[in-house]
């Protein structure tokens, strides 16, 4: 089974009704798709109704009947882009994995997006844990602050962030954080490629 986050991926591409679109532009029943593909008439039906999504091997006899390629069924109309990451589905990253306490846990917000120009996530720093080692990458990033204070080291500095303030930085200076008191910290951080 499939989770959610997975099926509106694959929604997206709309193979059902492409496939179903080529059918009757030629002129074809289910039970002739089904005899030239040698699938059955039951499984087209649910392939075209978004009730299941074929194999590779699947799609490929479908789409040599009607003499197109694979990416026909991949390429996205000049719609906007839209990807859902649900909750339950988030990829969860400590920044060290061997680590009884991480300085902090980042759960990815667009992994199941492709081509994407930024990198977002959900980030939680505990109380009384020892800070993240100072890293670096291209690009730019983004903190915002949901609740509790944070410590960005950067530049060998210690910025305080409090709830709803918010922090822009070049990330490829050396750069830590630390849950700044008792209480738990949480953040949105973006990242730019």
């Amino acid at each position: 089974m499939l989770s959610d986050t997975l099926t509106e991926g694959l929604d997206q591409y709309e193979i059902g009704p492409k496939i179903r679109a080529l059918r009757l532009k030629k002129g074809l029943g289910l039970v002739q798709l089904g005899e030239h593909s040698g699938l059955s008439t039951a499984m087209l039906s649910k392939i075209e109704r978004g009730q299941n999504f074929p194999t590779l091997p699947t799609l490929l006899r479908i789409a040599m009947v009607f003499g197109v390629g694979l990416e026909h069924f991949f390429v996205q109309d000049q719609r906007p882009y839209l990807s859902i990451t649900r909750k339950k589905d988030r990829l969860q990253m400590p920044d060290n994995p061997n680590s009884a306490s991480p300085a902090y846990r980042f759960e990815s917000l667009n992994f199941a997006a492709s081509g994407r120009k930024m990198e977002a996530y959900f980030a939680e720093f505990p109380p009384d844990s020892e800070p993240a080692d100072a890293h670096r990458h291209d690009g730019d990033e983004l903190i915002f602050v949901i609740k509790g204070r944070l410590i960005v080291n950067i530049h060998d500095t210690d910025e305080i962030l409090d709830a709803g303030d918010s922090m822009y930085f070049d990330s490829s200076a050396p750069h830590s954080y630390q849950c700044a008191g008792n209480k738990p910290c949480s953040a949105i951080v973006v990242v730019t490629a």
